[in-house]
This record gives structure tokens, sequence and C-alpha cells, in this order.
């Protein structure tokens, strides 16, 4: 068995001088979290169009992949829906690999070396990630979180999917500790003045970010240090959430700031374009909620602000917290954590909640508008019991806005341009399906059948409109996460087609 230490050795010195005590847990969870990326690289290997893949076939053990210079990847059935670690080792040509950094080394691709090095730190980071959590308790404890920011601290191990589920390069031991969400760190964030005329401005920017004539700019210290250069003392506490970035104020709104890595596929900054239209997005996103009988609730933009550059711009935004009724016991989970509830273990649960997604997706999506409604964007009201009511939805940065559509049902529409604006099919449909069904309704369920069996149940009272249509008899389309990290200069997303779940 091979194994490439480098990044795993690396993790484990600093953790030593830094963190002893953890040390041997590290270590302990480094198998489970080299099986998870390598589960998640091939669902990659085995379903999206690889250039270097010349055919893949079934054979009695699982799945043959066939490679263009002849040699031969043997593995385990592919399951594209799958959440749980069950890929362990993979043979080329007979030699088994169990680290996909390792595998990824020896396929000797183009752009594989620098991908490499990323499962190599997705895995260390994972392990770390895992190591961290209070043993007999804490975030995966029996006892529901009551605030937004503990639920967020269940998802441990990132995107379900994506190999690069915890891969924070240029983050040391230290500032993963510290800015992590799964570690449960409190930030303390910096508040940059710069004068208001010198930035522009959406939306109604708090009067605790103002001091004078200057707007106060919140900062996150990872980009204080090493992007902006320059010193910047704590102002606010705050929790981070999932997407490491975007943080709560103790009783008060979410922040997202700019952090200028690449974390996952993106690197997470804030673009000009984004601050120009998030008001106007905000504004048209409460009309749209409003034609879902209340079913779906958005959470609004309250201010946004940039320097003129994305290292240095924030937005400011609702919890979705605001949208769950305490008196009445509702809590509001993201979807990304259900796995963590235990809920969808139960086929009728995971029925219901498929359906509501899909009610609200698919009229959304019918009315002219595609949410990108994965497991971070997409919430879910629960019941005291834990029935799922109505869904929320954060973050219109990067939904899609047919025109032609929204006219076509009497809907006005906003006064926006730039890549947010399409009519055309393919793109709203992927736009969709990509992040609820192949993202989070997949990561809910956890397998094909599992997935299969609540669709079936799901979409029997559903209006059989073009778009059911494509989902129900059409391949289902997925971001091509592995594809696009090894397609260096190539930009936007690319596609695979997974096996529908219903054909």
């Amino acid at each position: 068995m091979h194994h490439s230490p480098t990044a795993e050795a690396e993790v484990a010195e600093e953790l030593a001088a830094l963190r002893p005590g953890l040390v041997a847990r590290y270590a302990a969870e480094l198998p489970g979290a080299r099986a998870a990326v390598l589960t998640r690289l091939w669902r990659a290997l085995a379903h999206e169009p690889l250039p270097w893949v010349a055919g893949r076939a079934a054979d009695r053990d699982g799945l043959i992949v066939r490679l263009s210079d002849g040699r031969r990847l043997h593995g385990p059935r592919a399951d594209p829906y799958a959440t749980s670690a069950y890929v362990t080792v993979l043979r080329l040509d007979e030699v088994p690999y169990g680290d996909p950094a390792r595998l990824m080394t020896e396929l000797a691709v183009p752009h594989g070396s620098g991908f490499a090095a990323e499962l190599g730190h997705s895995v260390a980071s994972l392990a770390l990630s895992r190591a961290g959590q209070p043993p007999g308790g804490g975030p995966l404890s029996d006892e529901w979180p009551v605030s937004d920011w503990e639920w967020e601290r269940r998802v441990v191990d990132g995107h379900p999917f994506h190999p690069n589920c915890r891969s924070r390069p240029g983050f040391s031991v230290a500032e993963q500790l510290a800015y992590g969400p799964e570690h449960g760190p409190l930030v303390g964030l910096g508040l940059v003045p710069v004068r208001a005329q010198e930035c522009l401005v959406t939306g109604e920017w708090p009067d605790g970010m103002r001091d004078g004539d200057r707007l106060l700019i919140p900062v996150h210290p990872w980009q204080a240090e090493h992007v902006l250069k320059r010193p910047c003392q704590p102002a606010l506490t705050a929790h981070p959430l999932m997407s490491l970035r975007t943080l709560a104020l103790p009783g008060g709104p979410h922040v997202k700031t700019a952090l200028s890595t690449r974390l996952t596929s993106s690197v997470r900054d804030i673009s000009v374009y984004s601050i120009t239209v998030s008001a106007t997005l905000s504004a048209f996103a409460q009309d749209l909620a409003g034609r879902t009988d209340d079913l779906l609730q958005v959470t609004r933009t309250l201010g946004a602000v940039t320097s003129g550059s994305a290292d240095l711009a924030a937005v400011v935004r609702e919890s979705p917290q605001t949208y769950a009724s305490t008196e009445r016991g509702e809590r509001v989970v993201p979807v990304a954590a259900l796995a963590t509830t235990g809920l969808p273990e139960s086929p009728s649960w995971l029925a219901g909640f498929t359906r509501l997604a899909l009610t609200v997706g698919l009229r959304l999506l019918d009315l002219g508008v595609a949410l990108e409604a994965h497991g971070q964007n997409l919430l879910v009201v629960l019941s005291p019991t834990g029935a799922p009511l109505r869904l929320v939805y954060r973050d219109l940065a990067d939904i899609r806005i047919s025109p032609a559509r929204l006219s076509r049902h009497g809907v006005p529409v906003p006064e926006l341009s730039g890549r947010l604006v399409t009519d055309d099919e393919t793109t709203l449909r992927r736009k969709l399906f990509g992040s609820l069904v192949a993202g989070a309704l997949a990561g809910t369920a956890g397998s094909a059948a599992a997935l299969r069996t609540a669709l079936e149940i799901a979409v029997r009272d559903l209006p059989r409109t073009p778009d059911l249509v494509v989902l129900l008899e059409e391949p289902l389309p997925a971001k091509a996460l592995t594809l696009m990290r090894l397609s260096r200069g190539t930009s936007g997303d690319q596609w695979a087609e997974l096996p529908g779940p219903l054909l």
C-alpha cells in the first residue's frame, strides 16, 4: 500500500507543537479521511467526462476504468450518490492505492500533480477536523443545537462529493483551529475604515459599522494578514459558518467577508458585480418568495459594500433564524447538517422533505429562477417533532434568472444584467438540478437507493412541467468537480451526467 506522507506529516508536525494532545487522535483519523477523499475521487473517475478516460465497464467485482494509455483502474461499483466512505483501495494495474494523493500522482495526467497536492491537504485537514471533535458529545451529540452556528459546526466533513472537501490551502494548523467552524472557535473580525465616497454601497449599511464619514468594512483576520497585509485589531466577535468566510454575529445578522483563497473549488472573494446587484436581487427575491404559498423565505441582504476591490468587501444579511418561530419550537437547519439529525434515516421523512424541496425548486424554475440550492445555501424549518415545514434560502450571488420565463408568467423582470441572466434551458436546469437533486437531496439521502425511493414518492403529486419531465427521463447533471480542478485555464462550470435516479 502506498501513502503520500507529505501533507499528513506537515500537519502532524504543526499539531505536535501546537496541540500535542490531539496528535494521537489525528493519526487515528487519517485512514478514515483517506477513504472519504478516495471515495469522492472514485466518483469522479467513474462518472466525470475526464479526457484521459477511454472507457468504463462493469465486471463481476465492480468497475473497471480504462485509461487512454492502456492502464486499467479497478474499484467497487460506483454509487454517485453515496456519502459513506466505502472505497478504501483502488487498484491501478493490480497495484493497490489507498491514498488519493498518491494515486493521482501515479495517474500522471495533465495538472494532476497540483491536484494531488490538494488531495493530500484535503485528507490531512479532514483528519484534523475529525480529531478536533469532543469525544462523547460536541457537534454530533443527540441534543439538537439552538443557535445557527452550532448547526453549521456539525458539518465536519465539508462537501459530500468534492475530493477537496476539506482542502484549505494557505491555512496553517493554527489557523484551521482558529477559524474552522467545526472546531467551534470565536473569530475576531477587524473593521477597516474607508471613506464613504471611495466605496460602493447598496442597501443600508449598519450604523454600528460607520465612523463619521467613513464606513467600517468587516475583515476576516486571515484576509487581513495574508492578503491585505495590514494590522487589523479585532472589533467584532463572531462564530464562523460552513463557508468559513461567513460568520454569525451573536444575536445578530450574518456577515460575509472576502477570503481570497481557494476552498474546494472557488476563491472566496466578493466581486464588485455581486455588490452592485445585491439590493436589486434581495428585493426581487422577497417578491418571488411571496409566490410560493409560504413554502419559502429568502434571507434579506441588509447592506453590501466594496472599496472597489474583491479583496476588501462585505455583505450583511439576515440570519436564517429570523424565519423560525421559537415560540412554536421551530428550528432552522442547514440541509448539509440534516444527516447529523438522524431524520433522513426515515424513508417517509426523506420523501416528505424531498417533496417540499422539489415543489419549491420546480415552481421557481417554472417562474424563471434557478436556485443554487446546495446543502449550504438551502435550509429547512423543522417543527418540534422534526417535520419539514418550509424552506429558507440564503446567498443569491449565484442564482440564474430567465427574463423570458418571468415575462411568460407576468412576473416583473428585475433590472439586472451579466452572468445571473440567461434564458438557456440547459443552463437553468443544470443550475437547479445539479445543486438541489445531485447535491442537497443526494447528500441528505446518502445513497442511490434512498434517493430513488424518496423521489419516486415525492414526484407523484407534482405538476408535470417540462422541467420535471427532463428530471425524470434524462441523466442528472452534476458539476464535474474533479474535471474543473484539472482544467486549469478553463473558467466556468463543467458538467457530468450521472445516472438518473429514476431511470
